[in-house]
């Protein structure tokens, strides 16, 4: 048994069929019909049964699917530890992070990395949490920074979280709304909302519960865009208002052209951002130089948010009974 016939196992199993694996590992449909086989004479256990031209794991090839991705994985982290070793700091690194993130982070991220090693050779990826995972796990990224929550549902990802966000609604400071106290979802609703970022199901049901939403939550707004320069532009061009974490808009509250509405009841989400890397992955030597400007972005936000935005609420929810 070697790993290459591990890979074209894991590329049935992945792919859920000979041809499409086959196109993958760029092998022949025979050849890769030949390599499965042997994989099966090898460990003395059928992994596939073969029925209407189709193969359909068996029992046996969904026990041992996990080891194999560990052998697999662990084969190509013995090179690639070797690799980094040789490249030290002028090695390659790619990251990602999310949209409201990069708005600040990224550029001036970039230019410290590259001042402080000019043989570094970056690649970045700007997108919401669920694809950046995705990314990591594929090992497309040595890490990216975002929602820390994913990796409480993965055992292959760790995180370490740096900054939990607030969120409220926002506009332009000369917004009809601006200074208004108590603004409720009625008031609201007389402007165009704009959905900003990524929110996963539960921020989606949380915002419905507060302000008497029906689902799905996207027939409630004009627009929806994951970019926070369209969405800083929609809300200072127009009487357009979004909810946002407080991360996003830091700049535009601390350059005077955005402020936070007062609303009742209050956006109360939860979020928490960090640096996520993929478990038992050896870093790239760049990485320990790119996190430790991620924690300083963080710490200088926090402080920021302190001083132009109304102080953090302690979240206190119902128990469910």
């Amino acid at each position: 048994m070697n790993t290459r016939q591990l890979r074209h196992f894991l590329a049935v199993m992945d792919l859920g069929s000979l041809s499409a694996a086959a196109n993958s590992v760029h092998l022949s449909l025979p050849a890769l019909s030949r390599s499965l086989q042997a994989l099966e004479d090898e460990l003395r256990v059928p992994l596939f049964d073969r029925q209407d031209r189709r193969l359909r794991p068996t029992a046996y090839a969904l026990e041992y699917v996990q080891r194999a991705r560990s052998i697999v994985f662990d084969e190509k982290e013995g090179a690639r530890s070797l690799a980094l070793m040789r490249a030290g700091e002028h090695g390659p690194l790619s990251f990602g992070m999310g949209s409201s993130i990069a708005l600040n982070l990224l550029g001036p991220m970039l230019l410290r990395l590259l001042a402080d090693a000019p043989g570094l050779y970056v690649t970045t990826l700007v997108q919401s949490t669920d694809v950046l995972a995705a990314a990591l796990r594929r090992e497309e990224l040595d890490f990216f920074v975002g929602d820390v929550r994913v990796a409480a549902h993965d055992r292959d990802l760790i995180a370490e979280p740096l900054y939990p966000c607030t969120f409220g609604w926002f506009a332009r400071k000369r917004h009809p709304l601006a200074g208004r106290a108590r603004v409720t979802v009625e008031h609201l609703a007389e402007y165009p909302l704009i959905m900003s970022g990524y929110a996963d199901d539960a921020v989606m049901r949380r915002m419905a519960e507060l302000y008497g939403f029906t689902l799905p939550l996207q027939q409630h707004f004009a627009a929806s865009t994951n970019d926070v320069a369209t969405v800083h532009t929609l809300i200072t061009a127009s009487d357009a208002i979004a909810p946002s974490t407080d991360i996003a808009v830091i700049s535009a509250v601390r350059a005077g052209t955005v402020v936070q509405l007062d609303v009742a009841p209050a956006l109360d989400l939860e979020l928490t951002l960090g640096i996520v890397e993929r478990g038992g992955r050896t870093r790239v030597p760049a990485a320990e130089r790119a996190f430790a400007l991620v924690r300083a972005f963080f710490a200088s936000a926090a402080q920021e948010v302190a001083v132009h935005l109304p102080p953090r609420k302690t979240v206190r929810r119902a128990k469910a009974r």
